[in-house]
């Protein structure tokens, strides 16, 4: 049975680079066998975390069905732009929500980072803060330790949508064959 990932980009952003890039590794993880899924963050709309809100209406069901969706896969892909060199509010977001489910959605699984930005740092500060809320802040997620910053992201992409930068793609294959490679071990740990 193949590895199941999940494709998460941070924004949904008419002609995002995180979305173009997400969708880059998409194909690219299929043609490596793995089952995958790609969603969007606009499809699951969700108030900005309140405890008020949750005492009094409980966990909305967006945030319920997006945990199922990380349960339901071996390994995560989170594609992200970087906030005022943080984490986009929409995906933070989302995660405190997540969090607050009893499902668990961020254990058990493998989780990889990509990050693209117009500038030439590549997202580094937001793929920082994402290993440390994922792994350090109680989460419990396994963030493998390679990941893939795409600097200068306006001119990175050919009329195909591939990387026009045979380096920078052959970074981007390591990264995704080593959270594909991770999470078969995992799932294998788990049946075993």
């Amino acid at each position: 049975m193949p590895v199941r990932v999940l494709v998460v980009p941070g924004s949904f952003r008419s002609g995002s680079l995180n979305t173009r890039l997400a969708g880059l590794a998409t194909k690219k993880l299929a043609l490596r066998g793995a089952d995958v899924t790609r969603i969007s963050l606009g499809d699951y709309a969700l108030p900005i975390y309140d405890g008020d809100l949750e005492e009094r209406e409980g966990v909305p069901a967006n945030a319920k069905a997006l945990a199922r969706h990380f349960t339901a896969h071996d390994a995560v892909l989170i594609v992200s732009p970087e906030y005022n060199a943080s984490i986009p509010p929409v995906l933070s977001n989302a995660f405190d929500w997540m969090s607050r489910d009893g499902v668990k959605p961020f254990r058990d699984r493998v989780f990889g980072l990509a990050c693209a930005s117009a500038g030439h740092f590549g997202g580094v500060r937001v793929a920082l803060a994402l290993r440390q809320m994922l792994e350090a802040s109680g989460l419990g997620a396994l963030v493998i330790p390679e990941h893939f910053l795409l600097p200068n992201g306006g001119e990175a992409f050919d009329e195909q949508e591939e990387l026009r930068d045979r380096a920078a793609d052959k970074r981007l294959e390591a990264m995704l064959r080593a959270l594909i490679e991770r999470a078969t071990a995992l799932k294998l740990a788990h049946e075993s």
